[in-house]
């Protein structure tokens, strides 16, 4: 919230760049949460209708102190360009918007009709977006929509995502005695949430990595057999590369599964952060009263978040050790989404990144969630085209992000010649 203004003041910019560009509407949309930049360049008879989609919010900085540079002053260093958003979503916003102005500047203009939809609370949960897009599902009608905010297999191998998975983000908060307690006086009699909650979390998900939610793996995503040889051939690579980047000596998690699987379809339970009792300099002997973890469940696109925010609560009782209280919020959530190979939209963004790339896209599954994109499939019907240029080692939510510049200028021509193809496209 003490960022609101930050925020807003990104939207401006996005909407003063719409309008630089020749958008005919452009609004700035507010309402209950950070506004929505909303654009139109229609009228073109005949031709298809594309709806973009963007955010220009980005994760919170913290550890600051792990930043090699100030996040909000992009800092340039061979290939990479550092800062915050610069891969999730603003860099890839303005490979979008970069693309139209080259079109719009080339002297004629956008080859279809263009609507081009941004919003600031994607890292949030989204619900002002999903309201609007809820209650304005005809002004947003278009045959299919594009979203630039994934990332390729790697710089050699240029690759489409073709299924996102969907995220449960709850929030756990542990009860025991009525104020803090000193650990000599009730040390082995008292209750401890704080060690309450570790014994719970390891319940929820041991060292297998299997989760213990009744139903979580009822609903196995589909893949094809393209795709299952497609993981196999790159499961060297791809094992390599994760260990190489995260800098661990093994992966961990479900090992009868490829880390491909692991990464895009398979359900997961992650800690995000525990709170409680005292953590400052020097020593103060306490049993907090409370504690609170914030734990997000990644779910195949077969699954509701609602479902399993059910089945969720239900594990966190049957698992809580005996003597405290617990209560379990849901903070947001969102569909996954697979996506059909076969439509005349996916197939003209493989032309246009053969192009570009003098190579062939694979197509890959990501393990990250974009709401939005099963809300356009749900809502509008629409085919949705992920098409991101970001690169799995560009520490996308964590301390120096960066973005590739040749994957930026690479991303504006893609762009740029997959609009072109997509005039008087088959039908």
């Amino acid at each position: 919230p003490e960022h609101a203004d930050d925020v807003r003041r990104a939207a401006q910019w996005a909407k003063k760049k719409l309008d630089k560009i020749g958008f005919p509407v452009v609004e700035l949309i507010s309402g209950e949460g950070h506004p929505l930049v909303y654009g139109e360049w229609i009228g073109l008879e005949g031709q298809p209708t594309l709806l973009i989609y963007g955010h220009y919010d980005v994760q919170p900085v913290d550890p600051l102190t792990e930043w090699q540079s100030e996040p909000f002053s992009p800092r340039i260093d061979g290939d990479s360009l550092y800062a915050r958003g610069a891969s999730d979503d603003k860099g890839q916003v303005m490979i979008v918007l970069s693309a139209l102005e080259s079109l719009v500047r080339g002297g004629e203009g956008l080859p279809l009709n263009i609507k081009i939809l941004l919003e600031g609370e994607e890292e949030a949960g989204g619900a002002f977006v999903e309201k609007y897009v809820c209650q304005n599902s005809e002004r947003l009608r278009a045959d299919a929509a594009l979203i630039c905010d994934t990332h390729m297999i790697s710089r050699t191998q240029p690759s489409i995502i073709n299924g996102l998975r969907g995220i449960l983000y709850t929030e756990i908060w542990v009860g025991g005695a009525k104020s803090d307690l000193h650990s000599g006086s009730y040390g082995g009699v008292a209750p401890n949430p704080l060690h309450a909650l570790c014994l719970l979390i390891s319940r929820l998900k041991g060292e297998d990595g299997r989760i213990a939610v009744d139903g979580i793996y009822d609903s196995p995503v589909k893949v094809t057999v393209e795709e299952r040889k497609s993981w196999e051939l790159f499961r060297m690579d791809v094992e390599k590369r994760l260990l190489a980047e995260m800098g661990v000596p093994e992966l961990v998690g479900e090992k009868e599964y490829s880390a491909a699987e692991r990464l895009g379809i398979r359900p997961t339970l992650e800690v995000h952060g525990i709170k409680g009792g005292f953590t400052g300099y020097g020593a103060k002997t306490v049993i907090p009263a409370e504690a609170v973890a914030k734990v997000s469940l990644r779910l195949p696109a077969t699954m509701t978040p609602a479902d399993v925010f059910a089945a969720f609560e239900n594990a966190v009782k049957a698992h809580m050790p005996a003597g405290y209280r617990v209560e379990v919020k849901n903070l947001h959530g969102g569909r996954g989404i697979s996506v059909s190979s076969d439509s005349v939209f996916i197939q003209a963004a493989v032309s246009a990144i053969e192009k570009t790339y003098g190579k062939k896209p694979v197509f890959a599954r990501e393990g990250g969630s974009i709401p939005i994109a099963a809300l356009f499939d749900s809502i509008l019907k629409i085919p949705v085209v992920l098409l991101g240029f970001g690169l799995p080692d560009d520490g996308v939510h964590g301390p120096n992000e960066k973005f590739s510049l040749s994957q930026f200028f690479k991303g504006i021509e893609t762009v740029a010649d997959y609009l072109q193809r997509l005039r008087h496209p088959a039908r």
